[in-house]
């Protein structure tokens, strides 16, 4: 299998796995352990669009660091500050500086994290395989998005928050490792044409974020009250949702080369370089519409 050669992609697919590993288990427990522990269900919700502000805010700003030392040192950034979210949510008592504390870190470390990461997966990717690769890596988050949480449910039930949260923390630091044998990817002071290209990019995010509030934010919170505020229920049925979801997409529904055809389809007006706001969102875009699309492959 060629698109295997590649051994840039195969470090990132194996931190990405190591990243998923940890939001599939502190991650699926963010809103559910904000509720928990005395947020009121409209506070959470704000807290969460607070977050989403925060990294609209951002945003532009991860371009100045980005053009003076590329897109590695960024990923690993991202991915050591997105794990200093974790300690602080198991601090979370009812609405106050902690919960404020914890929306400003999570802002800031998702942001830097998924703008320049997918940017510098494109970039290390192969064209001719990128459905393969993209098919691969959503295998592996597939599988370990059914650990999660299961064991996130468990440690928060018999071992506690603290312990369930630093755990997720050490994980989501663990996952810089592999980066550290990839190349850097500069990034250009100049992309002309850069929010043209973003236009498609734009409508698709506006779907993708219609279905995060509806699904990742509502959904969840909704479920983990249904289970009666339990964290052993809600983790149980977070991994079935997963075991359903692996199954599905690992039963052979289509052709790995089908998600490749779409995924170039999509991508061949954008620009494999992290060039500005626009330029990002149609970068990102195409690559989180392409891991939806071999998800379903």
């Amino acid at each position: 299998m060629a698109f295997f050669r590649n051994d840039t992609v195969n470090l990132l697919n194996l931190h990405y796995g190591i990243h998923t590993l940890a939001l599939s288990g502190g991650g699926t427990f963010f809103a559910a352990y904000l509720l928990r522990s005395g947020v009121p269900a409209p506070a959470v919700l704000a807290a969460l669009a607070a977050i989403l502000a925060g990294r609209f805010v951002i945003r532009p700003f991860v371009l100045l660091p980005a053009r003076r030392f590329g897109l590695k040192p960024l990923v690993i950034a991202g991915t050591v500050m997105t794990g200093l979210q974790y300690p602080l949510l198991a601090e979370v008592r009812g609405v106050g500086w902690e919960l404020v504390a914890l929306c400003a870190i999570t802002s800031a470390g998702d942001t830097v994290y998924w703008m320049c990461y997918h940017a510098y997966f494109a970039s290390l990717g192969d064209a001719d395989h990128r459905g393969h690769q993209l098919g691969a890596r959503e295998a592996i988050a597939a599988i370990v998005g059914i650990i999660g949480p299961l064991a996130t449910g468990w440690t928060l039930t018999t071992l506690g928050p603290k312990v369930a949260f630093d755990a997720t923390a050490v994980v989501l630091l663990l996952g810089a490792l592999p980066i550290l044998g990839t190349r850097n990817v500069p990034v250009a002071d100049t992309a002309p044409g850069a929010f043209r290209a973003a236009a498609l990019g734009l409508l698709m995010f506006m779907a993708d974020g219609w279905i995060a509030a509806g699904f990742f934010f509502v959904w969840q919170m909704a479920l983990f009250l249904a289970l009666g505020e339990s964290f052993t229920a809600y983790g149980g049925a977070m991994a079935l949702a997963a075991l359903v979801g692996a199954v599905s997409g690992l039963s052979g529904m289509a052709p790995p080369e089908f998600s490749g055809v779409i995924f170039q389809r999509l991508t061949r007006y954008g620009d494999v370089r992290l060039h500005g706001p626009g330029g990002a969102v149609s970068q990102m875009s195409g690559a989180r519409r392409a891991r939806r699309l071999a998800a379903v492959a």
